[in-house]
């Protein structure tokens, strides 16, 4: 492991990087060097604007493929924020070959990440009221039924990709890059994203990845938010009728899932009222 310095602030490298290219951006003040996806993330003031590069080809210390697959596949990320635009994702500025690589500079939010990489943001998560959780879990739900509404399955989706900006009270997803084109095969076996928000079918080599795989995403979502994760109903904070409604999302079997995003709204909020907390 190698530390580089930029602005003052250090970050770890399999081998020395020039990073000398984000002067124009600005100021560094804070780098995201704990992925295993080869991208390296940095916040960047300048004057009055701050910016979150997303940066792909350099030999990041827990990269599990080459820069250039990191490249690639960084790449395919950004028509992919472009047509999924929302008021509930990251807003993507531009994109563009730098530094020999590839970045994606995206407008810079407040917001706290609820994955368990980030161990202090994540315990505010858990501190947060029920009805706050609620509002952060409508707002995934929302997004989601827009992702499956533009044809898209919501691939590697899980707690790292939530932001909830405390101060504004806007939940924002992020690293959305893996998300894909319907219909889609799982050609794989294992796919990108955490084992804990993953179905049967995204191990699945020959798999079909859908809607319905999101579904299954989605209520690994509610028992993270709400129950850390623990699929008993004795840790499950809300009442059994909304048990039995995430419970029924993580089935293993396909045809037991509620069969959409929109469903599974529809069934969430017949058991709890949840536009109108």
């Amino acid at each position: 492991m190698l530390i580089q310095w930029i602005d003052g602030i250090p970050y770890r490298l399999k081998a020395p990087f020039d990073f000398s290219f984000l002067q124009q951006y600005g100021k560094v003040f804070q780098v995201f060097d704990d992925q295993d996806s080869g991208n390296i993330c940095f916040g960047l003031a300048d004057t009055d604007k701050r910016y979150f590069l997303k940066f792909a080809g350099a030999p990041t210390e827990r990269a599990c493929i080459s820069a250039e697959e990191a490249v690639a596949n960084l790449k395919c990320g950004a028509p992919v924020y472009r047509d999924l635009a929302h008021p509930n994702l990251v807003t993507l500025l531009d994109a563009e070959a730098i530094g020999g690589g590839f970045a994606l500079i995206f407008e810079w939010t407040d917001g706290l990440c609820m994955g368990r990489q980030y161990p202090l943001s994540r315990e505010t998560f858990r501190q947060l009221p029920i009805e706050t959780k609620l509002r952060i879990f409508e707002d995934i739900l929302v997004f989601h039924a827009h992702v499956a509404a533009r044809g898209y399955a919501a691939i590697d989706f899980y707690d790292g990709s939530v932001l909830y900006d405390f101060q504004r009270g806007v939940t924002l997803i992020c690293d959305i890059d893996f998300y894909v084109k319907m219909p889609y095969v799982n050609r794989m076996g294992r796919l990108w994203g955490s084992s804990r928000f993953m179905s049967p079918e995204e191990f699945q080599l020959g798999a079909e990845i859908d809607e319905i795989t999101n579904v299954y995403t989605m209520g690994a979502m509610a028992f993270a938010l709400f129950a850390d994760s623990e699929c008993s109903p004795e840790v499950w904070p809300l009442d059994g009728d909304l048990y039995a409604v995430a419970r029924r999302a993580v089935s293993d079997d396909r045809s037991r899932r509620q069969q959409s995003i929109e469903q599974l709204i529809a069934e969430w909020n017949i058991k709890y009222d949840l536009y109108n907390i």
